[in-house]
Parts: structure tokens; C-alpha cells; sequence
């Protein structure tokens, strides 16, 4: 028989039993894949769909249901179709998405056919992007800040020139300018994250900050992102290395708050 199963909210098929065992015992799908073919009433899990067949995996572990009823109690979600609120316990789960009764024939439908849908899975952005707009902020913040520290050390250095000794006001004066630099970053990140979720760098790269549920992040967790920020380039820029190697592409700083960086 011919088989479809989802991947990435993507229907992709058919393929046939051999095909499917192949895929699983590959790692391509896994035991909570949900799969169907020609006759089923509704998709299900590759272990339920396999059950009563010879394609059985051995010692499979137990199946999760693709559909997962909400507890009454909890709070109100949104609906990963029509966009409305609803209590959680009126609501049906399908993987991180949330849909309510209503909706769930058009998304079930959807995923048969392999139309684009919402899953609630974050993409999430890797260091070569998240290099791109930190390259970005570092153009607007760095140009205007190069401009204002030559002109406050340029006395400095024509003092030294004509082999006479700077005012004592002006040796302090670009060490305050570097540290007023660091207040003018965090004010600039502070700012930027608790507004729009992204700086103007991330912005042009199409990224945002996000909670690890998803969620736009409040104004509290984007100071405390600013300043571990500065703590991730103090270790030699390990913290922002981290990227590079992170499942959820986290930096040290995404560590600390709980937030990640991904697609808009």
C-alpha cells in the first residue's frame, strides 16, 4: 500500500511499506510520526498505524497520541488556525500547535493535503544569521561612536603632537566615552527587544527574540538578555560561539534569560 506521513507540518508521499520501515529504521520519521494511507478514517502515529502490520519496529517504544485533549483549568491559548483565544480545555494539541473544535477539520485537512500549516516548532536562526545582524547593530551603533571618540581624543593626540602634555579633564574623557558606550548598547538592546522583540540588525535579517515558548519577551527579560550579552563577549565572545554548537541555537546570554532567536 501506498503511505504519506508529515514532516514539518508537510505532507510528503507516497512511499511504499518497504520505503516506510526504511525511513523509520533511518531515523527520517520516528514512532509519533503521524502517517496514513488510502482507507484510514484519520492519520496516526507510525506505531499505531503499524501495530497490527508486519512493518512492526521491534520493541517500539510507547506511542503518543498526535492528539492530546488540554486539561480543563488551564490558561487560554490561541488557536493555531483562526488566531482566537480559547480555554486550553476546549482546545485539541497537534504537536506544539493548539486548535479549537471548530478548526480542526480545515487543519487536519490542510496537513493531509500538505499545506503550509502552523506547528508552533520555532526555527530557529544560526550563528552565520545572527553574525549578519549583530554585524548590522554594530554598523549604527559603532559609526556614530567612532565619529564622537576622535573627536574627543583629537586634542589628545594634537597635544602629543606639539609635544605638549593633554589637560588632565581630557585623559579621563574617552575612557567615559567607552563607558557611556556600553550604557548607550544595553539602552539601545533594552529598548529595541521589549518594543519589537528584535534590533534594527535583527530586523533587516529577519529575526526576533523570543521566550523559549515562543512569546514576545517583556521589557524585564530583555534588560537582563542586554546585560548578559556583555558577559557572553568578555569570555573571548565564547558565549556567542555557543551558537554554533547548540541544539536550539542558544547563545550564553539565551542561556541565562531563557530566550531564543529565531525566524520571523
Amino acid at each position: 500500500m501506498n503511505w504519506h506521513y508529515a514532516e514539518n507540518g508537510q505532507q510528503i508521499g507516497p512511499v511504499t511499506d518497504e520505503r516506510l520501515v526504511q525511513l523509520f529504521r533511518a531515523g527520517k520519521i520516528n514512532p509519533d510520526t503521524l502517517v496514513w494511507h488510502e482507507g484510514m478514517p484519520d492519520w496516526m502515529t507510525y506505531h499505531q498505524a503499524t501495530a497490527n502490520l508486519s512493518l512492526t519496529p521491534p520493541t517500539p517504544p510507547p506511542p503518543t497520541a498526535p492528539v492530546v485533549e488540554n486539561t480543563p483549568g488551564e490558561n487560554e491559548v490561541v488557536c493555531a488556525e483562526c488566531g482566537n483565544l480559547f480555554p486550553a480545555g476546549e482546545t485539541v494539541r497537534f504537536g506544539k500547535a493548539s486548535v479549537c473544535a471548530a478548526c480542526k477539520p480545515v487543519f487536519l485537512q490542510k496537513l493531509s493535503e500538505g499545506a503550509p500549516i502552523n506547528t508552533g516548532a520555532l526555527n530557529y536562526a544560526g550563528f552565520g544569521i545572527r553574525f549578519a545582524a549583530k554585524f548590522v547593530d554594530g554598523l549604527i551603533l559603532g559609526v556614530p561612536f567612532a565619529i564622537v571618540y576622535f573627536i574627543a581624543i583629537f586634542p589628545t593626540i594634537a597635544s602629543s603632537a606639539n609635544h605638549r602634555g593633554a589637560p588632565p579633564q581630557l585623559n579621563f574623557l574617552p575612557l567615559l566615552i567607552q563607558i557611556g558606550f556600553v550604557f548607550v548598547q544595553v539602552a539601545y538592546k533594552v529598548f529595541f527587544l521589549g518594543k519589537y522583540g528584535a534590533t534594527p540588525g535583527k530586523m533587516a535579517c529577519k529575526l526576533k527574540v523570543v521566550t523559549n515558548g515562543g512569546e514576545k519577551i517583556s521589557y524585564a527579560r530583555a534588560t537582563g538578555r542586554a546585560f548578559s550579552e556583555i558577559l557572553s563577549g568578555m569570555i573571548c565572545y565564547i558565549g556567542y560561539i555557543m551558537v554554533a554548537f547548540d541544539d536550539e541555537k542558544r547563545a550564553l546570554h539565551d542561556h541565562i534569560c531563557n530566550t531564543r532567536v529565531i525566524y520571523k
